[in-house]
């Protein structure tokens, strides 16, 4: 018998993550914005990891997206919805619905986006 490469615990580290469960019992799309819920006692019912810990400890800060939270875990995105979603169906977490929508044509907004993008992009 050989030891386990550092490859193949890649390779299994998601699918222990979620306890083999590929799909999220709640629907979110990689902008949906979580944050703590107020006074969240309970935890997910599969082995809390410190990947939990993570999430919680980041959306207490500020509502943070999916895929922030993807990319700040270094997990995919199909594993880290599936946590989510436990941390949701627990009561832990909540989407965070927007208290107010921009203008799309004020061009204030627009002239804000422009002079980011030209930030970004300067050669």
């Amino acid at each position: 018998m050989t030891a386990w490469s550092a490859q193949q615990h890649q390779d299994l580290r998601p699918y222990v993550l979620t306890g083999g469960r590929t799909r999220p019992e709640h629907e979110m799309d990689l902008d949906t914005l979580l944050k703590v819920r107020v006074h969240a006692q309970s935890m997910p019912p599969h082995s809390p990891g410190p990947e939990t810990g993570q999430v919680l400890a980041l959306c207490r800060a500020e509502p943070r997206s999916v895929a922030e939270l993807a990319g700040r875990l270094h997990q995919p995105v199909q594993t880290v919805k599936v946590l989510l979603s436990d941390l949701i169906g627990c009561g832990a977490l909540i989407q965070a619905v927007p208290t107010t929508y921009a203008d799309a044509r004020d061009p204030h907004l627009l002239e804000a986006v422009l002079a980011g993008l030209r930030h970004k992009f300067a050669a």
